[in-house]
């Protein structure tokens, strides 16, 4: 049984269920409102290309899935998608739409799709956002669609990075040293033995994102200067931040798993990331890990899916674990029990990277100085481009976000996702250089 289907079959019984995929990235948007932020540090409103990254749903539907999108795809894109068999499913698209919105947000105002989403609803066929807001929910009831896991209450509270270090030393499992701080006037004695013990701390807001909502601090000054800043809200103001130990050289891996309806726990799937001179190049999969670690990564996604199902929650967990340079592995640095970026992967993985060949999951970032077409880029890529017929080759997953900043005049900041299949991680490595390399003459062209 592929992916989907597994997970149709532990969220809502049958694997031949229908999913609508709204794929509304950085949800903890939401979650964040109200909640204690760090100077400078706070989640803004998501980006107009952060916003088109819910294209990537079209790569995770099956034949009988719908996916949502905020505007029509690029035709040739996604003529692309269907002649290698990458894209399968349905795609439907909001008629009202605005750059600055999420998806969810552009399908409430759209009653066209509203409609369209409506007439699906038969009994069978359920709403699967990427994550749970308010939102979601009151799309759910105009559409008819019941959501396919639990509401934005528990989804909510069970993705806070404060929940996640709770729970980690609940379990007993080894935690990277450090503490929760619930008021201000808690966190310079935190502050004080994080640094007394490793040199360097990072203070996290619980419901920060992509590396937001997070503040490293190198030594005693800047902890001084930070608690100054906090302390101006008064020492008894709720805080909910995680102080912890910053580990230098660290290997950063993310599991995932499925909790289902009856609380059974399934591992899924193991992704490393991968750095060349220090800078990040993307994830690798599959992860060769010691016996050990591997045991230790499955042990701990028992102990943490039945928390989360004891809490309320059913469908895909995706957690971050460290690997230190000394070997010890730090299990559960964070838990986010809602879709990520590793989990529009899993089709493709399994579709196009048998055993035996590699991939490198990898983002692009690009500064075009027009609007281009897709079928520039196949060009530009030329014979590295994935074409269906052979098993090695970068796949684009993901080609809204490369215009979604577009302006008038001038150069603007794009992206693209792809993934580079070959023989070898090296391999794959080196491919992931040569599309960056091909798509930079591109735009600067």
């Amino acid at each position: 049984m592929d992916f989907a289907g597994r997970l149709k079959r532990d969220l809502v019984g049958r694997a031949e269920a229908r999913f609508v995929y709204l794929n509304n990235f950085e949800v903890e948007r939401s979650w964040s409102v109200g909640e204690p932020k760090l100077p400078g540090a706070g989640i803004a409103f998501a980006g107009v290309t952060v916003n088109r990254m819910e294209e990537m749903g079209v790569l995770l539907a099956e034949a009988e899935d719908t996916v949502v999108l905020k505007a029509p795809m690029d035709q040739e894109y996604a003529a692309y998608l269907s002649r290698v068999g990458a894209a399968v499913g349905q795609v439907v698209w909001a008629e009202s739409s605005e750059p600055t919105r999420t998806v969810t947000e552009d399908a409430l105002a759209s009653p066209q799709l509203i409609k369209t989403l409506r007439g699906l609803a038969d009994g069978n066929t359920y709403l699967m956002p990427l994550g749970v807001s308010p939102a979601e929910e009151r799309l759910a009831v105009r559409t008819g669609l019941p959501l396919a896991g639990p509401g934005a209450e528990v989804c909510k509270a069970l993705n806070g990075k404060v929940y996640s270090r709770r729970l980690a030393d609940a379990a007993g499992l080894t935690v990277v040293p450090g503490e929760v701080c619930e008021t201000v006037g808690e966190l310079s004695g935190a502050l004080a033995r994080q640094l007394a013990s490793a040199g360097r701390a990072v203070v996290k807001e619980s419901y920060g994102v992509s590396g937001r909502g997070m503040i490293l601090v190198p030594d005693e000054r800047a902890a001084a200067r930070l608690v100054r800043r906090l302390g101006r809200r008064g020492e008894q103001s709720r805080a909910d931040f995680v102080v912890e130990s910053w580990i230098e050289r660290a290997e950063d891996l993310n599991y995932q798993f499925i909790v289902s309806r009856s609380g059974d726990v399934r591992f899924e799937t193991v992704k490393a990331a991968v750095l060349r001179n220090g800078v990040h190049q993307g994830h690798r999969f599959p992860v060769d890990l010691p016996a050990a670690t591997t045991a230790e990564l499955h042990r701990a996604a028992g102990l943490i899916g039945r928390q989360l199902h004891a809490d309320g929650y059913a469908g895909l967990v995706g957690v971050d674990a460290l690997l230190g340079p000394d070997g010890t592995l730090y299990p559960c640095l964070e838990i986010n029990a809602r879709f990520n970026m590793s989990t529009y992967q899993n089709r493709i993985a399994e579709r196009f990277i048998p055993e035996g060949r590699h991939g490198i999951a990898a983002t692009i970032e690009l500064r075009p100085s027009r609007v281009h077409g897709f079928g520039e880029i196949a060009d530009a890529l030329g014979d590295v481009l994935f074409d269906g017929s052979g098993t090695s080759g970068v796949l684009v997953n993901n080609f809204a976000t490369l215009n979604a900043a577009a302006v008038a005049e001038g150069p603007f900041r794009g992206r693209i996702y792809v993934v580079c299949v070959a023989e070898s991680p090296d391999e794959a490595l080196s491919l992931r250089a040569e599309t960056e390399l091909r798509l930079r003459k591109l735009a600067e062209s």
